[in-house]
């Protein structure tokens, strides 16, 4: 059986000089952007706790029905977006 001819590769480096530095913001976020995502994430937690534990004496929230879930869960996504900007 015939050998296969083996191709050369060329080596592909990058050009240093082609590259655009990219100013970075330093330093970590102030303690009041951490306390709001904290707070967003907590505020729905404690949303959906009171709509189980006491939306029947709570005549508002047993109106909103399934809309609590989404009060609920939309506070807690809002602090999970904000942790993508957290440092």
């Amino acid at each position: 059986m015939p050998k296969s001819k083996v191709r050369k590769k060329s080596d592909y480096t990058i050009n240093p000089a082609s590259r655009t530095p990219v100013k970075v913001k330093a330093g970590p976020s102030s303690t009041l952007y951490v306390s709001v995502m904290l707070g967003f994430m907590l505020v729905g937690l404690v949303w959906l706790l009171v709509y189980y534990l006491a939306a029947d004496q709570l005549e508002w929230m047993n109106n909103l029905g399934a809309y609590n879930f989404l009060i609920g869960f939309g506070f807690m996504v809002v602090g999970l977006i904000m942790t993508m900007r957290w440092r």
